[in-house]
């Protein structure tokens, strides 16, 4: 059986992250009509990891790109406590789908308005805010290596065993010897974490089982537990690595935005006016304005490119998230677990979580050191929002159409000027799409 799943290691080892009604338009309110997004999907070597976080209590779902023959399939999670079965779970690909498809970047359009007519000042709506393995394997696997097996569980398609190790050595030579593909290298940072005194939970698929269950695709697994500990370990991600990689958070909380304790923390660039054409290659733009601003940072920041309040979002990138798929994800203190989505009109519902999206790209090099995350108290909303304003084309009959038609030449040129700025793209390249839509734009 072959099939598409996630990874971090790019040889079959997954090394995943432990670890008001009817108001006038607010000051912070973005409007504007959604058109496009740049998900996940952009981004070759990518993972997704969603982190919810309640006090000290995490749940942290990994997601990202495997594939192969599940018999090649392994994870290797560092964890900071024992996990009990109960903490183990498997989450739908597609609830993850929806939350990436929710906090993408995205694109939105504006009409302008006829100069001739009169200024309405519009209303709008918008609300507040297993059995054990047999001991005489057990002993084996101590004498022999120095690993304990803890725990061993079945968790739908997957074998699960919970290990703790004395030394690095002995982990990664029982790692081998039972078919999990450690890469050169690996034995350092294994080393590293042993010495925290973490633990690690490792998994395989059960082939029988996975056909048993008739799955089309592996999912994800989520692992909860309680610790001060809120890090990603991007270290183990980074052995074996051809070259960078992207990692994608989307981290739930009650109380407002993370951001890295050990890392520059930015926000992506934003809010920026870009010409007509970008709306049929608005992947592509977004792609060269993440890589653009990682060259800016020396690839040693992460890029917060969505935070906001779960109750309500302007524009939407994609339908509401229900309070059923937010408990899936491990927000588990909303307390509902119906199938009702909040409205966005109502503001029932998925108000008391906020989500942040980070996106890091990493290396071993300009990321030495695992994320270490903190919750803060801000609410503020933040998303990356590129605009784009169709201009007016009716009959220049009162002066103010005049003055405004005289005027986009330069907006035109402003746009051009400032998606260069963005992606690096080529001034005259970029004036002779605009020249293709029916822009104007400054060579």
């Amino acid at each position: 059986m072959t099939l598409r799943y996630t990874k971090l290691f790019r040889t079959g080892v997954a090394a995943a992250a432990i670890l008001a009604q009817a108001a006038v338009v607010p000051a912070n309110a973005f409007c504007g009509f959604y058109v496009a997004q740049a998900d996940a999907k952009l981004f070759n070597q990518s993972s997704k990891v969603i982190l919810a976080r309640d006090g000290q209590q995490t749940a942290i779902t990994m997601a990202s790109d495997f594939e192969g023959d599940v018999k090649e399939f392994a994870v290797v999670v560092p964890v900071p406590t024992f996990i009990e079965r109960k903490q183990i779970g498997v989450v739908e690909p597609k609830t993850i789908d929806h939350l990436d498809k929710y906090t993408a970047p995205r694109l939105v359009e504006y009409h302008d308005a006829d100069p001739c007519a009169p200024v309405v000042v519009a209303a709008r709506a918008m609300p507040a805010a297993a059995p054990m393995m047999a001991g005489a394997v057990y002993e084996m696997a101590r004498r022999n290596y120095g690993v304990s097996i803890e725990a061993s569980y079945d968790v739908a398609e997957y074998d699960v065993l919970i290990l703790s190790a004395q030394e690095s050595d002995g982990l990664t030579r029982w790692l081998t010897d039972n078919n999990y593909r450690i890469p050169p290298g690996a034995e350092a940072v294994l080393g590293s974490y042993i010495k925290q005194g973490m633990r690690f939970f490792v998994a395989k698929v059960n082939v029988e089982r996975m056909t048993g269950l008739g799955n089309g695709q592996l999912r994800p697994l989520q692992v909860r537990y309680q610790s001060a500990k809120f890090m990603v370990p991007l270290r183990l991600g980074t052995v074996n690595a051809r070259g960078p990689q992207d990692l994608i958070v989307y981290a739930l909380t009650k109380s407002g935005r993370i951001e890295a304790a050990n890392y520059r923390t930015v926000k992506i660039p934003s809010d920026v006016d870009v010409p007509l054409y970008v709306k049929d290659e608005f992947g592509p733009f977004y792609k060269a304005t993440f890589e653009r601003a990682v060259a800016r940072e020396n690839m040693q920041a992460v890029f917060v490119e969505y935070a906001w309040d779960m109750a309500w979002c302007d524009p939407c990138a994609a339908d509401p998230m229900s309070n059923k798929e937010l408990v899936e994800l491990g927000a588990r203190w909303i307390g509902s677990d119906d199938g009702t989505a909040f409205s966005v009109r109502r503001g029932s519902g998925a108000s008391n979580a906020f989500v942040t999206r980070l996106h890091v790209r990493y290396d071993a090099k300009s990321f030495p050191e695992d994320i270490v995350f903190i919750e803060t108290k801000d609410r503020s909303n933040f998303q990356g929002r590129y605009v784009q304003h169709h201009p007016w084309r009716g009959e220049a009959a009162c002066e103010a159409a005049k003055a405004y038609k005289d005027k986009l030449a330069g907006r035109f040129a402003r746009e051009a000027a400032d998606l260069a700025q963005l992606t690096g793209w080529s001034r005259s390249e970029i004036a002779a799409r605009m020249e293709q839509s029916g822009e104007t734009a400054a060579k």
